[in-house]
Formats: structure tokens, C-alpha cells, sequence
């Protein structure tokens, strides 16, 4: 299978920081019905998300290092149509088997990332922000969890997509597909606002196929989709797995950035 390789970048935040304490010690509705040409109901997902407005998202990265497996889990709302939206990502447990991490507050929104109790130095008040469209990955990685709309919007790079069978998921019958995604050509079609983000990715990783396995409800919309990316940290290459769920479609979906008074403006340490 085809895996990612992506160079190792100081910008690099909450993940790269997990992996280094692992080493040392995340137009009509499309019809999802297999008569329809799998890659053009995949590609036709983003457009369906931006119809039904916001949902609830769950998220999760798996990394394998060192031999250790370790999972950081997010939880929260997306709103489609603004791109923005609010995850609580909750840490691993240290090697050590305790819990010493508070769950960490993210805001996302168009080309940039907001991190509360992100640790490191940084006052227990105030936000991290990161511009996303500076990032290697394009934040698909660095925040411990994919932002919705950039895990959707990759999809329009699907290529060589494959119609895998019809499974339920949470009750709902989806179509599951399976392929490869193209970066450049993702970001090439990608929302305006997720657009910056994915050109950053696609040009500071090694590959541009990123595998994928999407599953799609009746309407077309994206209910999962499962992310395969690796990287190379001191040394090693590092696979991650990133896991998007969408449920509960229609939610509101409240989210307000942080004044400019409440950024931290101090170094931020890896």
C-alpha cells in the first residue's frame, strides 16, 4: 500500500510532541448507491457536507512508534458552510501509565488553528494560533486531529477509487469506498478556505497519495473516513491513521476565536 512520507517540521505540535515522549519513554444530492461511479460520488462528498451545514465530529489519530501504539482522541461540532468549528482532544497517558494531561481546547477555522491548554510554557489563559497554511502537513496532523473540512476536502483528489460493499455505521446504512487521494489535485479543487492548507500539505510532503477509506450515507454525505499518513521523526518513520466520524447533522455550531489580547506571543517548546 502507498503511504505518505512527510519531512520532519519544527511547526509540527501536539502529535509530533505524543511521538517524542513515546520515543523517549492523531448541484443534487450524490447518490452513495453503487450504480454511481465511485470516484465521483467520493469527490461529490465535500459538496454534500456543504449542504447539510454542521454536524458532530469525533476524531482519532493512531500512531505506532517504537514498537507502542498510541491513540489521541478529539470530540466536538463543524460548521461546513463558515469552516469552523471546536474539538476537545484529549492526550494519551504518559509511558508511565498517568493521566498528566489536561484535554486540549481547539478552535478551527479557515487557515488557522487555535490551541488552548496546549502546555509547553504557555500561560494556562491563553490560546495558541497557528497559521495553517504554514504548516508542512497543512494541519491534516499537527493538531492530533484532522480538521473535518480538510479530511472532506482531500477527497476531491480521490483517484483509483474502488466500491467496497454496503455496511451499517451507528445504525446507518453507508457505502463504503476505498482509494487514493491526490494532494495537488486536491488542493487544486479544495474550498477557498481549505484551500492554503492543503497547498501547504501538498507541497511539504514527500508523496502526494494519501489512502483513504471513505463511507457515505444515502445523501451522499461523508459519515467516516479513515486517513493513512506516515512521517519521518528522528529518524523513524512513523505511520498515523486518522479516523474522521460525522453524525448528527444540523447541530448548531457556535464557535468564537479568541481576542488578540488572549494569544500568547511567548515560544511555544515541541
Amino acid at each position: 500500500m502507498v503511504v505518505q512520507q512527510r519531512r520532519r517540521s519544527g511547526a509540527f505540535a501536539v502529535a509530533a510532541a505524543v511521538v517524542g515522549a513515546m520515543v523517549t519513554g492523531c448541484s443534487a444530492a450524490a447518490d452513495a448507491s453503487p450504480g454511481v461511479e465511485p470516484g465521483d460520488a467520493v469527490r461529490a462528498a465535500p459538496d454534500a457536507l456543504t449542504r447539510a451545514g454542521t454536524s458532530k465530529a469525533r476524531t482519532s489519530m493512531e500512531m505506532a512508534t517504537g514498537g507502542t501504539r498510541v491513540t489521541i482522541r478529539g470530540e466536538g461540532a463543524y460548521d461546513f458552510v463558515k469552516r469552523h468549528g471546536q474539538l476537545k482532544v484529549v492526550l494519551p497517558e504518559d509511558p508511565s501509565g498517568t493521566d498528566g494531561h489536561r484535554p486540549i481546547t481547539e478552535l478551527l477555522a479557515p487557515g488557522a488553528l487555535y490551541m488552548k491548554n496546549r502546555g509547553a510554557g504557555v500561560p494556562a489563559d491563553k490560546w495558541v494560533r497557528v497559521d495553517t497554511t504554514t504548516l508542512e502537513d497543512g494541519n491534516l496532523v499537527t493538531g492530533g486531529a484532522t480538521d473535518p473540512a480538510a479530511a472532506a476536502e482531500l477527497l476531491r483528489g480521490a483517484e483509483d477509487v474502488s466500491y467496497v460493499g454496503e455496511e451499517e455505521l451507528a445504525g446507518v446504512p453507508v457505502t463504503h469506498y476505498r482509494g487514493v487521494s491526490d494532494l495537488g489535485r486536491a488542493a487544486r479543487a479544495a474550498s477557498p478556505q481549505v484551500r492554503g492548507a492543503l497547498a501547504a500539505a501538498a507541497k511539504g510532503f514527500a508523496r502526494d497519495a494519501v489512502p483513504f477509506d471513505a463511507y457515505l450515507d444515502r445523501e451522499g454525505r461523508l459519515r467516516k473516513v479513515r486517513h493513512q499518513f506516515s512521517f519521518a521523526n528522528q529518524g523513524r518513520t512513523v505511520a498515523v491513521a486518522s479516523t474522521t466520524l460525522l453524525y448528527e447533522f444540523g447541530v448548531p455550531v457556535v464557535v468564537q476565536l479568541p481576542p488578540g489580547k488572549d494569544i500568547y506571543a511567548g515560544k511555544v517548546k515541541a
